[in-house]
């Protein structure tokens, strides 16, 4: 009897694996042959890579170099010449993007003049009133004309802002207002926004809170440009020590500065401006705040340097200060977005947030398959907007950014807006340590952009390598060297480890599960490394 059985189990799992090797093992295996064609199992890779609107569609048929073969394939020439150059002439770099129209731009000319014509007199009568307080006091501030003028650059990055990113391409003023950056006259520094809002009102029985550590200002200048200075608070070398959690890490002005030139590497676009500069703490801070509160913390240390620390109820120190040498102080310059009025914004959490206490852990990090709960939820069940966020998760895997928890979106484009990639001072820490949960979007949810994925690849290859684009790229820099070149490496190796995770998720689902194509119309002349020099 129980031979019998044995048999018939047997002829059983027989008959249920040859049905499903007939009817499905061999169609994809046939499929795969038509696909591909034959290769050579000794030679290297073949990848044959079919034209779809003008870009190459990728084929992931051998993923043992984790390279695409594009078609737009650049050899390197003999002279070294710019990486950076060519890297931005690729045609992958130069896809046409639809015609913006009124709806998918941020703003109107004519509504952003008007909006900083009534902000500049708003400004002069505070001026004029300040000035009037300040000769009856014992106060001494350098005073400073503000010209308004239409044509500045950081006018028309404010104008450049689409549904798409916050600047295109090939947007000479980027370049631009990086370079008036460093050298703007400063007319006025403050406290930001939100340490105004948390001082005096904060929770101690929460576990992150406004500090020393967090010193940030708000600088005006002198044509009305805005830009939020991080100061300078860790030595480049410095690795953030091991005992530390990720939400009382510092702050690096640093990281910004990198974390803007990569975003603009991987061609997101979704970092405003960043550039280093080396600030006077007593002539362009400390002489020409009105905020008494920020006087009131500056003092000069026993090595005669000009110091002050953020006004808080804790850690307002002098051990927490930050101090010039004597008076100069480096640090990062990001250009400020368009004001909340003119456009709005609003802070989502992200559904990857970590959990801010010493013991706590989110359910992503327990349960493998949480993406498919964040997939039935809105607005991630259509759309961009987890394509977006799985963006961004490899645009923080690279630079080690482990302090994500919200995200920010400009309300007038709606769900199928882009994601800006703020506040990434927290980059850049440990050069030696891969923080692999970060890539959690990605790896649970195994979906990545086409475009996403093509570029990663061309940044994979030895001609376009990623170190080598980023560090000529920063050399352009005043506070270069920006990055160690340890930090350099580990985005090589970062990126390959990118790869590898869809390397997993090809495998397991199929191309056609994990990678989504976006509008990929290459435009009819892509850039040349001339053009760009123009540009500059």
């Amino acid at each position: 009897m129980m031979r019998r059985d044995r048999l018939v189990l047997a002829a059983t799992l027989t008959a249920l694996f040859s049905a499903d090797f007939y009817f499905i093992l061999l169609p994809k295996l046939r499929s795969r042959g038509q696909i591909w064609g034959h290769s050579c199992s000794c030679g290297p890779t073949n990848l044959t890579l079919p034209r779809h609107g003008g870009l190459a569609s990728p084929r992931l048929s051998n993923w043992t170099s984790l390279e695409l073969l594009l078609d737009a394939d650049t050899p390197e020439p003999a002279d070294g010449g710019s990486k950076l150059e060519r890297l931005f002439a690729h045609s992958l770099y130069n896809i046409q993007t639809p015609v913006l129209g009124p709806e998918e731009r941020l703003l109107q000319v004519e509504q952003l003049i008007e909006y900083y014509r009534k902000k500049v007199s708003r400004w002069e009568r505070h001026m004029k009133l300040y000035s009037e307080v300040v000769a009856v006091s014992n106060i001494t501030v350098t005073e400073h004309e503000v010209t308004y003028d239409p044509d500045a650059s950081w006018l028309k990055f404010h104008l450049g802002i689409s549904r798409y990113a916050l600047y295109s391409r090939d947007d000479p003023a980027i370049l631009q207002l990086l370079k008036e950056m460093q050298s703007m006259t400063v007319v006025s520094a403050d406290y930001t926004q939100d340490e105004k809002a948390l001082k005096g009102a904060c929770d101690c029985t929460q576990v992150v809170k406004p500090s020393g550590h967090h010193l940030k200002l708000a600088l005006k200048m002198r044509n009305f440009a805005k830009a939020m200075f991080k100061p300078m608070r860790q030595q480049r070398d410095n690795e953030t020590p091991e005992d530390f959690f990720y939400f009382v890490d510092f702050q690096r002005h640093n990281a910004e500065i990198a974390a803007f030139h990569l975003d603009r590497i991987l061609d997101f676009r979704r970092v405003p401006p960043v550039s280093g500069r080396l600030l006077n703490v007593t002539g362009e801070v400390l002489g020409v705040t009105h905020n008494e509160d920020l006087r009131a913390v500056f003092f000069t240390s026993p090595a005669n340097n000009m110091c002050f620390f953020a006004k808080c109820l804790y850690m307002c120190k002098t051990e927490y200060a930050v101090c010039g040498s004597p008076d100069l102080l480096e640090g990062s310059l990001s250009a400020y977005l368009p004001g909340l009025s003119i456009a709005p914004r609003i802070s989502i959490p992200n559904p990857w947030i970590r959990s801010y206490t010493f013991t706590g852990r989110e359910e992503w990090e327990v349960n493998p398959f949480y993406c498919d709960t964040v997939k039935q939820l809105y607005p991630y069940n259509s759309g961009n907007r987890l394509l977006n966020i799985i963006d961004m998760s490899i645009f923080d895997f690279l630079t080690g950014n482990m302090d994500r928890h919200h995200y920010e979106i400009f309300t007038k484009f709606g769900d199928e807006g882009f994601l800006l990639h703020l506040d990434n001072a927290r980059g850049f820490g440990k050069h030696s340590q891969d923080e692999m949960s970060i890539l959690a979007p990605l790896s649970q949810c195994c979906i990545i952009k086409r475009s996403t994925l093509l570029r990663l690849q061309l940044l994979a290859r030895r001609e376009f390598r990623l170190s080598d684009v980023m560090r000529e790229s920063l050399e352009g820099d005043p506070l270069r060297p920006v990055l160690t070149e340890l930090h350099l490496l580990a985005l090589d190796r970062r990126l390959q480890k990118v790869l590898r995770v869809v390397q997993r998720c090809v495998r397991r689902l199929g191309e056609d599960e994990v990678i989504t194509r976006d509008f990929v119309k290459s435009t009819e002349r892509p850039q040349t490394a001339t053009d760009m020099k123009k540009s500059r």
